[in-house]
């Protein structure tokens, strides 16, 4: 009998092992398989995995998101529910939430996408991604003050991520929270100076700086707060500018340069980038960066960051040397 018990369990044993290494196979054909964009025939790997151990958290995650990427989203809610059941606090539980909060996104279901990048986050707050997932989203929604905030924590977290930085500035943009925004900008075309991208973001400084207004945007309230930040920023900012009304300037860089300089000069420490640039305004090295910065818009400054290799490296071994805040 005890020889009979032991070969049961001998079995038993060896057809777990036998299933749990059928399951990881399968996991790793299906992954291969949506890495090439194969995403039906991914979708039946997992399938059969679940066939054989339908609470396996990497299966029921990886076929939401083959779902997800071959159009069918809504169809992999069920399989991150059970992955967002069965753990709690794990990076795959903040990236369950984190597609689910994509899911509802697409389908425009934002209140619901707001909610799961919000779980993702209780589950994992260093996940740098869904806070840009949650700016995104709340921005979507006309939520400014959250979107603000949200992509500020995205920075946080990775203080060079070019989209976090300029999602930062439109937001304060359409808040008209004008003296962050030119500082955003800056930062985000610091880092991108080239793309399409950039050239809408020297589009929108050019309208700051030329004082161009924005249209009061229909369903968004803004807070008494974000009311009083955009006065005092506004009234900084037309105060400078005032001043260059009368003035003549050489070239459109000499006029930008003179004008970020005393932007930069009259924001102080008050807002975020606004002690770096304003160091980096006495240096050496300014009239660089506004070239580097005004590429996408200014066809002579493209060629002068060719042409100007000696003064590019100083200026790169100053911002290496510089810590940003």
């Amino acid at each position: 009998m005890r020889n009979l018990l032991r070969i049961i369990v001998f079995t038993l044993l060896n057809l777990q092992y036998a299933s749990a290494q059928d399951v990881a196979a399968l996991i790793k054909d299906g992954r291969q398989l949506s890495s090439q964009k194969q995403y039906p025939e991914a979708i039946e790997k997992y399938k059969s995995a679940l066939l054989i151990e339908p609470e396996n958290p990497q299966a029921n995650y990886q076929l939401a998101f083959a779902l997800f990427a071959s159009g069918k989203g809504p169809d992999g809610l069920p399989y991150l529910d059970k992955v967002v059941s069965a753990n709690k606090n794990t990076p795959l539980t903040a990236a369950s939430y984190s597609l689910m909060g994509s899911i509802y996104g697409n389908t425009k279901q934002l209140p619901k996408a707001i909610d799961a990048y919000k779980n993702g986050i209780k589950a994992d707050s260093t996940n740098q991604r869904i806070y840009y997932n949650l700016g995104i989203v709340q921005y979507r929604s006309k939520l400014y003050t959250d979107a603000e905030q949200s992509f500020v924590d995205a920075v946080k977290r990775d203080s060079a991520d070019a989209g976090s930085i300029r999602m930062f500035a439109l937001t304060t943009f359409h808040e008209n929270k004008r003296a962050e925004a030119i500082l955003g900008f800056c930062r985000f075309l610091q880092l991108e100076p080239n793309s399409k991208r950039s050239a809408e973001a020297f589009g929108n400084l050019q309208n700051i700086l030329q004082r161009g207004s924005l249209q009061t945007e229909e369903g968004y309230q803004p807070t008494s707060a974000t009311k009083a930040d955009a006065f005092t920023q506004n009234k900084v900012i037309n105060k400078v500018l005032a001043g260059f009304m009368t003035r003549k300037y050489a070239s459109p860089t000499a006029l930008l340069t003179a004008q970020f300089k005393e932007l930069f000069a009259a924001f102080g420490d008050k807002y975020k980038y606004a002690v770096y640039y304003n160091g980096l305004s006495q240096t050496d090295n300014f009239e660089t960066f506004v070239r580097i910065i005004s590429q996408s818009g200014l066809a002579e400054n493209a060629k002068w960051a060719v042409e100007n290799k000696d003064k590019m490296s100083a200026y790169e071994a100053w911002t290496k040397s510089t810590a940003i805040r």
